[in-house]
């Protein structure tokens, strides 16, 4: 029979003429330690069945190289000993450096280090051996059939060893997930991020939430119990009620990140559009350094999506070069615009490119330039699209371009403008400074 006081050691509610009084009700109501004794065994069962066999495998990449690192983990890894790579028993943590040799044929294979963890101080929290030897395919194939022929030892599965170790509670799946993301990082935004969830970031946030849930949770619970009896103080109920709100915004407020996460890990889509011939490919080149798309004073070069995928100060973006958009008679071309306008939808953000040329051009001709490409503001154009005056090196007096961004400004309503040229490079410094501002956002 448990106690009040013992029930509620762990919260604390304010009660008036406290009394001890045998609880009868379930104590794993206000315990959110404990753990279901059934899920426990079935969870050690599960786990003992998949994993009485000793595992291993290569734990550095596929290929030539200075040095491999070869994994061993289970309950039987101490019987590495058997393929006569050392002399002495092995020192915990401490590298050891000898011969392998085949245990059948006796023959050396390599020198190498050893490293001797034993479990749950491993990664897999089992018995861990790592053999750090020479990178050649042949030394690598002849210390894993050395080791394939040792009793109750197999190679492992993929991502066995990350299995095991989430199984001896070594990782959640947050800092596992968390772990994949860092190997595949291929930026340092991408690499910042993946290593705090790799640290346990979102399991601190996610336990702390879990906590909050289950203290206010018994409060409630109290409240009902005991309400009557134990006089609770006053305002308990309202305390309860408003912390709950405050922790259903700040996990509305991380769901509804738009994706951020998602976007960085999987990169920032970036899609280049406008008319034709307004510089649009000679841009993309321009941003990857090299002649991505082909380059061509013939409307309508480009037909279909061309795509790159480019690390811009450190972040991730998988830029799309578009068809011009115009109307147009050609099949080839009206699908190229098709696609253009689908991707334009999904896009995390849109790029228009103008000519400054023409811009000005029909300025000096009393046209307006604006209103031909009206079609092209009015369904792709919101007011985080960034707005391009391409081409203001043909621009010969410089304080036309502050006229031309008052006049584009006027039909485009966007936060954005930059006056640039692709063939000079002017104005490119400043755009990219902002450009990466707008990355970080993302």
């Amino acid at each position: 029979m448990l106690f009040k006081k013992e029930i509620f050691k762990n919260v604390f509610l304010p009660l008036k003429n406290f009394q001890f009084r045998p609880y009868v009700f379930s104590s794993y109501r206000y315990c959110p330690k404990l753990k279901s004794p059934f899920l426990k065994n079935k969870k050690q069962k599960f786990y003992s069945t998949l994993h009485n066999d000793t595992i291993y495998a290569l734990s550095t990449a596929q290929g030539k190289a200075g040095i491999a690192i070869i994994r061993v983990s289970g309950p039987n890894a101490s019987q590495v000993a058997a393929i006569k790579m050392t002399s002495k028993q092995l020192i915990p943590r401490k590298v050891t450096r000898k011969k392998i040799s085949h245990p059948k044929t006796g023959e050396i294979i390599d020198h190498g280090l050893i490293l001797w963890f034993p479990g749950p101080n491993s990664y897999t929290g089992e018995d861990t051996v790592e053999f750090h030897i020479h990178g050649g395919t042949s030394v690598v194939r002849g210390i894993l059939d050395a080791l394939g022929c040792i009793e109750n030892f197999r190679h492992a599965e993929a991502g066995e060893f990350t299995r095991r170790a989430f199984y001896n509670d070594k990782y959640d799946l947050t800092e596992i997930e968390g772990l994949a993301d860092l190997l595949n990082a291929e930026t340092e935004a991408q690499r910042r991020q993946a290593l705090r969830q790799a640290q346990g970031g979102l399991k601190i946030l996610y336990e702390n939430w879990r906590k909050q849930l289950i203290e206010n949770t018994a409060f409630l619970e109290a409240i009902i119990d005991f309400g009557e009896d134990e006089n609770i103080e006053d305002g308990v109920l309202e305390r309860v009620t408003e912390n709950i709100r405050i922790l259903k915004s700040k996990i509305s407020e991380h769901l509804n990140d738009n994706r951020r996460g998602e976007i960085l890990r999987d990169g920032i889509h970036v899609t280049i559009l406008g008319p034709p011939n307004a510089g649009k490919s000679s841009f993309l080149n321009y941003l990857a350094q090299r002649r991505a798309a082909i380059v061509s004073p013939i409307p309508g070069t480009t037909r279909d999506i061309i795509e790159i995928s480019l690390n811009f100060g450190g972040y991730p973006i998988i830029i799309s070069d578009t068809a011009g958009l115009r109307p147009s008679n050609d099949v080839i071309e009206i699908e190229g615009i098709s696609r253009a306008k689908d991707r334009i939808k999904t896009a995390d953000i849109k790029i228009l490119i103008l000519s400054s040329l023409e811009i000005m051009n029909s300025i000096k001709c009393d046209n307006n330039y604006f209103y031909d490409i009206s079609s092209i503001i009015r369904d792709t154009v919101d007011v985080d699209t960034y707005l391009v005056l391409n081409k203001c090196d043909l621009i010969e007096h410089k304080p036309d371009l502050s006229k031309l961004k008052e006049i584009s400004l006027k039909y485009i309503s966007t936060n954005y403008i930059w006056c640039l040229s692709c063939l000079t490079g002017e104005g490119f410094d400043e755009f990219q400074k902002s450009f990466i501002n707008s990355l970080k956002k993302k």
